[in-house]
């Protein structure tokens, strides 16, 4: 008899055995999928992944835990934006979070059914993401820096530090098209305001870095603005070595560029945006509708100089300009 009851103990041990994993599988797919779709490379967006699982933490929603994010990156290689969004449409993610403009505009053309959270730095209006910013409609909404508008200022900023300077440049990627687009028109209406010369130079690969410092040394640029963009962000360290060896001052759209020993920046918090973009994402994973969020705006713009770049250069920073500097970095 005891023998017997062991066995039936066996048995029920096994079979419990056997439910528990099916349990745990049935419970893993149902944990939402969100996928991260950007268009550079995922190292070199990480502090901006980063502050998009913060923003996704603030909701309730911890990678790995009660949350899976899969990610799509194009390597800087925007023409494979299409499929990587379709891949994402495939796997039936739960969100799309949209990390760039080319990125968002594909997500777009991929669904009208998932929701999707953009990060952009161009007027969402303008490019055609969203009909209205307050109540955008459809199965779209996101945060927007208005990177594009900066163009102006920092222009105005650049030549505040190198009065001397007649020719600049503005570096865009031309596989952004509404993005560059909107930069270039931006930054002529702004040099003509200033009365300097502006060259348009773009680049979209790390080797077409190069030819483009080589470039404008033979156009004796004076100094540049990055325009903003997902692939100049991946090679900020890139950049601004180039822009050491040749003395060429530059200001940049974020604090990084300028961490990364480039000479100023001025723009709004992107990591910021991120933040919010995660926390959209949350809110709609909690059931509210896409549709029903106004598109955000980052308000709060930072000016940060490079002290030690500055001397590097032999430019002496005027007392007004460091007076209003949000940051010094010596």
């Amino acid at each position: 008899m005891a023998i017997h009851i062991r066995r039936r103990e066996f048995i029920v041990t096994l079979g419990s055995a056997a439910v528990w994993p099916l349990a745990a599988r049935a419970q893993q797919t149902t944990m939402p999928v969100v996928g991260f779709l950007n268009s550079a490379t995922l190292s070199g967006y990480a502090p901006f992944a980063a502050a998009f699982r913060q923003g996704l933490s603030e909701t309730g929603f911890v990678e790995g835990q009660n949350v899976a994010i899969e990610y799509r990156s194009a390597e800087g290689q925007n023409d494979r934006l299409a499929a990587l969004a379709a891949e994402l449409v495939r796997r039936r993610v739960a969100v799309i979070a949209a990390a760039g403009t080319p990125s968002a505009l594909a997500a777009k053309a991929a669904t009208k059914r998932i929701p999707i959270v953009f990060s952009t730095a161009a007027d969402p209006v303008a490019i055609g993401l969203v009909a209205r910013l307050n109540r955008p409609g459809g199965n779209i909404t996101g945060v927007t820096n208005l990177g594009t508008e900066l163009v102006q200022k920092q222009l105005e900023m650049l030549q505040r530090l190198v009065p001397t300077v007649t020719i600049m440049a503005v570096l865009i990627n031309p596989t952004s098209s509404s993005l560059a687009e909107s930069t270039a028109k931006d930054a002529q209406a702004a040099a003509r305001k200033l009365g300097v010369r502006l060259h348009l130079l773009h680049a979209s690969t790390a080797s077409d870095l190069d030819g483009v410092f080589a470039t404008m040394a033979q156009l004796r640029v004076g100094a540049f603005v990055v325009g903003p963009d997902a692939f100049f962000f991946s090679r900020r360290d890139q950049i601004a070595e180039l822009a050491t060896r040749y003395a060429m001052p530059a200001i940049y759209y974020v604090r990084e560029f300028a961490a990364a020993g480039g000479l100023m920046s001025y723009g709004v918090s992107v990591a910021g945006g991120y933040r919010l973009a995660g926390v959209y994402v949350g809110r709609i994973l909690r059931g509210e509708q896409p549709g029903d969020l106004p598109v955000q705006g980052s308000t709060k713009f930072a000016l940060v100089i490079n002290l030690k770049t500055a001397k590097t250069f032999g430019l002496d920073v005027p007392p007004g300009l460091l007076a209003i500097a949000d940051e010094a970095i010596d």
